[in-house]
């Protein structure tokens, strides 16, 4: 029953969606489903690296501590996708922590197992490798926004590619579904509590978003794009 269901979860997950019914089975064989509760952590910072994890539900938060104590949160992850990214062909400690923000299910299984599987099956690698680039560009991305654009212009483009990540399309809109407050927008792009309050206030008098009943924002792409240069 238990190994079924983990089969199931994982043919929902983009990367083993065409894997063949001996390559699933491979992976179910060295997979474990865990339950995690809201505010707990799945791993800190600093932990020895040695597992990844797939979200089958719910959602996590990873975010990095300086040595200052200062927080950046890296991203919130849903439903599908994987973490730690950097985990797959590198040794050490988990690079960030990742907290459950709502009850989930994660599907757990070692890294040297897997690692093992991908050189059983180099097709897998290729999907693996293209997941990892996508996940580079990202990062390109918000490199290049750090450098050529200035603060209100990275609040509106960390919004944009919050719709991407953790957005739904209603018509021309994207509703978040995800609540974020403004210290952990802040958080995101290093920028102050009170710059993202009088950007979002700012924003919402032009009325290029508002935020519903439930504290989800309300974003229209297309508008928001003519406000950067």
């Amino acid at each position: 029953m238990k190994e079924g269901m983990i089969k199931k979860h994982l043919r929902e997950v983009p990367l083993f969606k065409e894997l063949s019914e001996e390559e699933l089975q491979s992976i179910v064989d060295i997979s474990q489903i865990r339950i995690y509760k809201a505010r707990s952590f799945v791993f800190m910072q600093g932990d020895t690296l040695d597992r990844v994890f797939f979200i089958h539900s719910g959602k996590v938060k990873i975010q990095k501590t300086d040595v200052t104590g200062r927080e950046q949160i890296v991203s919130v992850l849903q439903a599908g996708e994987m973490f730690p990214h950097a985990g797959f062909f590198r040794k050490g400690t988990f690079p960030a922590h990742a907290e459950i923000l709502e009850i989930a299910q994660l599907i757990v299984f070692p890294i040297a197992d897997f690692e093992n599987i991908l050189i059983q099956y180099p097709q897998l690698c290729i999907k693996l490798f293209k997941v990892l680039e996508e996940k580079i560009v990202d990062l390109q991305n918000r490199l290049e926004e750090q450098i050529l654009h200035d603060t209100y212009e990275q609040i509106i483009m960390l919004l944009l590619r919050l719709c991407k990540s953790n957005g739904i399309q209603i018509n021309d809109k994207y509703k978040l579904t995800t609540q974020f407050t403004n210290r952990e927008l802040a958080n995101m792009i290093g920028t102050s509590r009170e710059t993202i309050s009088r950007t979002i206030s700012q924003l919402k008098r032009k009325k290029l978003i508002d935020i519903d009943e439930n504290g989800c924002f309300i974003i229209i792409p297309g508008k928001l794009e003519e406000e950067i240069i």
